[in-house]
């Protein structure tokens, strides 16, 4: 067979975390995988362009990533989040004026929320995995050039003049998809004018296994917990705020950057020093119109975006390949699998995109009104114990 017209049972467009997950899944199934993505390998913090931010896998993403035989890899590196802990510091000073805690524990005994790793970490992780897999090949440096999808096969050229045939394609190439515009799928989206900084801080107060989400104006601020660095504790960050106000905090000098970064986070850790570079993302929230075609299923960023707000992201996106192996177990790709698919996850998707919008506008708020209105609500969902417990199961995926 030549090198322009090889075959493979499932093609996999997009290298992050979902798209090496996803080969890890089909990989261990038996399936002949091919995973394609035009940016080099990352396998560490400081590679140029390495994910500085941080995955926390909900309790359902667990479960999967055991079923799959992938969890006991990245379990030795996680760290348990066993409190959400959100705060509002809408008052006239950059401090803590209500806390509120949902514990774990309210739902289960001794089991936390879920544990947290940084992305490039999972990433060097799963590509390790990988390597050992016989029937997965990883091709750096190549993307998806093109794509025609038929009832029989999918069939890839790739960017380095390749072709592919595919009993199954999985679109896992990111918010701005190749094979979501090959094939003509519309997107909705959602503009905030936000923008978000990543990166990874150590601090004075021990994080006891708390995830931080601070609320002033702009959008939250989150510290999440990670393992202690050079013996102090160690969280990342993600904070976001309107683009031009992240534009100029990325351009401050260390010291006052030091000086923001601190007030921001309202003291809640005491005093805060970043240890990695930042890295800046743009926040929109986007959902495909539809998650199928034939011989194609769209995960993850390619078929939602959602701001990062209650540890939603990549969870939803292990959710979509957890439907997705399911349903492809006996054939790949067949069109009554693809189209439960799309009927299993686009409204879930949807629903859980609109409440995040919701999330973040308030999170947005810069009017005092607003901001007394967001940590009077707050207030309210918290003291009602049932409505407590309620929002919990739904953010960890309705369990």
């Amino acid at each position: 067979m030549s090198a322009a017209d090889q075959q493979v049972d499932i093609l996999i467009s997009g290298g992050g975390p979902a798209g090496l997950i996803a080969a890890a899944a089909f990989g261990l199934q038996g399936y002949q995988v091919l995973c394609v993505d035009p940016t080099p390998p990352v396998t560490t913090e400081t590679d140029a362009g390495a994910d500085l931010r941080s995955t926390a896998f909900l309790t359902p993403s667990v479960e999967f990533l055991d079923r799959i035989g992938l969890w006991p890899l990245l379990a030795p590196h996680a760290t348990p989040l066993r409190v959400m802990r959100i705060v509002d510091a809408g008052g006239a000073e950059p401090r803590a004026r209500l806390i509120r805690d949902f514990d774990a524990s309210d739902l289960r005994d001794d089991q936390p929320f879920g544990w947290n790793l940084p992305n490039w970490l999972i990433r060097r992780e799963v590509m390790a995995l990988l390597d050992d897999l016989a029937g997965v090949r990883l091709l750096t440096g190549t993307g998806t050039a093109g794509l025609i999808a038929r009832d029989d096969a999918a069939f890839v050229t790739l960017g380095d003049g390749t072709r592919v045939r595919a009993r199954l394609v999985v679109a896992a190439d990111g918010r701005n998809s190749p094979v979501r515009q090959a094939l003509g799928i519309g997107v909705r989206r959602f503009r905030y004018g936000q923008k978000a900084l990543a990166f990874a801080v150590t601090h004075e107060l021990p994080h006891n296994n708390v995830s931080t989400e601070v609320h002033r104006s702009g959008g939250p601020f989150t510290l999440v917990p990670l393992p202690d660095r050079d013996g102090l504790p160690c969280s990342a960050i993600v904070w976001m705020d309107r683009g031009p106000e992240i534009a100029r905090l990325a351009a401050l000098p260390d010291a006052d950057f030091a000086q923001a970064l601190n007030q921001r986070s309202a003291g809640m850790l005491g005093w805060l020093t970043p240890v990695t570079r930042l890295s800046v993302w743009p926040i929109i929230s986007q959902i495909a119109d539809r998650f199928d075609a034939p011989r194609v299923a769209l995960v993850a960023e390619a078929a939602h975006v959602v701001p990062p707000i209650g540890a939603q992201g990549l969870n939803m996106s292990l959710a979509d390949l957890a439907a997705l192996v399911d349903l492809s177990a006996d054939d790949p790709g067949n069109r009554q699998a693809l189209a439960a698919y799309n009927r299993a996850r686009r409204p879930e998707a949807m629903t859980r995109l609109m409440g995040i919008d919701t999330l973040n506008r308030a999170s947005m708020a810069g009017s005092r009104p607003l901001q007394d209105m967001r940590a009077a609500g707050l207030g309210l969902l918290h003291g009602i114990a049932p409505l407590r417990r309620l929002l919990m199961r739904g953010g960890m995926g309705g369990r």
